[in-house]
């Protein structure tokens, strides 16, 4: 082997036993490595954390190009503002709030450009176009209750949940995350969440209960 294969086969064996003791550390230590200039531990914080964010920020925000791109813009501020996390144990939960305040105000500024272009078609017609105007929400009379219709049913009547009804729901319901790590995101109490929960659940039944 030449001494220039050598090298190369020597680099290449140095990255990947950074890589595996990386998957070997805490997020605690991570963090701290992060911190240092290791590149490759906060590598391995966004391999731990990308699938669930990405499918976090999807549920939030139900467009996977805008998911996608939240989730990349969080780990970006996370990146950017690791100095300030007081608690590096406690990183999963320090970003995915960054995550979700991303997706809620992701959400805010895509409502009002919403807003904002109805009224104007409004504006250019008369009153009666307003009255007439069709609710893009609600269901055909001729809907056929399916597998995937009622999952397009039921996206759209989480997207109408409040905040942080629509939050709890999602991080605990459907991405399984504990209750406390839940208050930690939201920055509320468990009993917050635990209400917020159950109030999305009784709305979604009261909404879908000739499906449910």
């Amino acid at each position: 082997m030449s001494i220039t294969n050598l090298l190369v086969a020597m680099v290449s064996r140095s990255n990947n036993e950074k890589v595996d003791s990386a998957q070997e550390l805490g997020d605690r230590e991570l963090v701290f490595r992060t911190r240092e200039g290791h590149r490759a531990a906060f590598d391995e914080l966004v391999r731990r954390y990308q699938r669930q964010a990405t499918s976090i920020a999807y549920r939030l925000l139900t467009n996977r190009d805008d998911a996608m791109e939240i989730t990349q813009d969080a780990f970006l501020r996370a990146y950017d503002r690791l100095d300030t996390l007081a608690q590096p144990e406690h990183f999963g939960s320090w970003f995915l709030r960054i995550l979700s305040n991303l997706a809620l105000n992701r959400r805010r500024s895509r409502a009002l450009r919403k807003t904002m272009s109805l009224d104007a078609i409004y504006d250019e017609d008369d009153d009666s176009a307003r009255q007439n105007y069709p609710d893009p929400h609600m269901p055909t009379p001729l809907e056929q209750v399916s597998s995937a219709e009622m999952r397009e049913r039921l996206h759209r009547e989480i997207d109408k949940l409040p905040d942080m009804q629509r939050q709890s729901l999602v991080l605990f319901s459907i991405e399984k995350v504990p209750q406390k790590q839940v208050a930690k995101i939201l920055d509320c109490s468990v009993e917050v969440v635990k209400w917020n929960v159950f109030t999305a659940r009784k709305k979604l039944r009261e909404e879908l209960g000739d499906v449910l």
